[in-house]
């Protein structure tokens, strides 16, 4: 398979996962939910971060596109302005970290070298970014009812979320055979 088919799958796989997993949320914790898209647990913040480290930029495209296509289509079908800074701060907040994983731990494409602990430090650094950016700029835009209440929900809703998807994901990655390495 060709670099770009490869690329485009994992955007395209990105996008599929990240949608799964939102509906997956609401069907599930649907009871967890603080405000309309912030909940106690939200696995669609895991998805982010897992499809950050794992696909870097690849994984940053496809959920910007996944984002778009939910705030759009789902969140906010009236307020274009909110659904785009909506996407790309959803996109931001995970891809600094990987970022930050790639400086601070050599952050390998098989996430093998990412400890539990590591896993865990990368999880709090999103579980605050991503609110914070988000209610940032919220407050740009007048918006600071309940901040600090909003700011906690989106930050233990993302915690457990990323804990949760990336703990789980680092378990299963090594039982999937890695191409080239069938046995026949």
């Amino acid at each position: 398979m060709g670099n770009w088919r490869l690329r485009l799958a994992s955007i395209i796989g990105t996008v599929a996962v990240f949608v799964l997993s939102l509906w997956i949320n609401q069907e599930v914790f649907t009871h967890s939910e603080f405000v309309r898209g912030v909940n106690w647990i939200y696995l669609p913040s895991g998805v982010r971060l897992f499809a950050t480290l794992l696909l870097g930029v690849d994984g940053a495209i496809g959920l910007l596109a996944a984002s778009w296509l939910v705030d759009f289509l789902y969140f906010f079908p009236d307020d274009p302005m909110r659904s785009i800074a909506g996407g790309i701060i959803a996109t931001v907040a995970p891809y600094a970290v990987y970022r930050i994983a790639r400086e601070q731990y050599g952050l390998q494409a098989s996430l093998a070298n990412l400890t539990p602990k590591r896993l865990l430090v990368l999880a709090l650094a999103f579980s605050v970014a991503n609110p914070l950016l988000t209610n940032i700029w919220l407050m740009l835009c007048g918006n600071t009812t309940n901040i600090g209440e909003r700011f906690f929900a989106m930050f233990v809703g993302d915690l457990s979320g990323a804990v949760i998807v990336l703990y789980t994901m680092k378990a299963l990655l090594p039982l999937i055979p890695r191409p080239g390495s069938a046995k026949t």
